[in-house]
């Protein structure tokens, strides 16, 4: 079991890069704007949790927050997948360090994950994985919030290049379960899975 949940995270930590590259719009998502929490409202629990928690600083954009006003629009999505990735963006509000190994980053990460339980977060299913001898790890643990899943990884990977990965990535369910099977495997890949 823990294979397929190890690919599903390593294909969804891929995609939020690829969202990341992707742009965002600002609104509460496309599952609708009715919803007292909605995207705007992840992020800014996000953001929080990363401020408090004292993950190191990210230079990537932040997913899910509003596009800064003036701001210069991205390219038009010119193939299936890019267009894909629009449309996911608009179901997501993320958080993302990649770089070097930042000394520690695990105990933050922790923390940032007990600052979501204390915002609500219903704390799923949590995986911790030795990735090498060195001390790699990959832990992963799966979050709830009114119709909302997020998925907090921490990878360190310590063999022939030092680097970390630190998400914190929520999906709106409902705005996510409008892609088709088929439209999942061209944005995911052809392992993907919804949980």
């Amino acid at each position: 079991m823990w294979g397929r949940d190890r690919r599903w995270a390593t294909v969804a930590g891929a995609t939020a890069v690829l969202l990341l590259g992707a742009g965002c719009g600002t609104g509460a998502g496309a599952g609708g704007g009715s919803s007292a929490f909605g995207r705007e409202a992840a992020h800014a629990e996000i953001v929080a949790a990363v401020e408090k928690s004292g993950l190191p600083k990210s230079d990537l954009p932040g997913l899910g927050g509003p596009t800064p006003t003036g701001s210069t629009p991205g390219p038009t999505p010119s193939t299936e997948r890019e267009r894909l990735a629009e449309r996911a963006a608009a179901c997501t509000a993320a958080w993302q360090y990649l770089g070097p190994p930042v000394d520690g980053s695990r105990d933050s990460f922790k923390k940032a994950v007990a600052a979501l339980v204390g915002e609500k977060w219903t704390e799923g299913n949590r995986q911790v994985e030795k990735l090498d001898e060195h001390g790699g790890t990959l832990t992963f643990v799966s979050l709830k919030k009114r119709g909302w899943t997020l998925y907090a990884r921490h990878t360190s990977a310590q063999q022939a290049m030092s680097i970390e990965m630190i998400s914190l990535q929520a999906s709106e369910d409902a705005c996510m379960a409008k892609f088709s099977k088929g439209e999942r495997e061209t944005l995911f890949g052809p392992d993907a899975e919804q949980s």
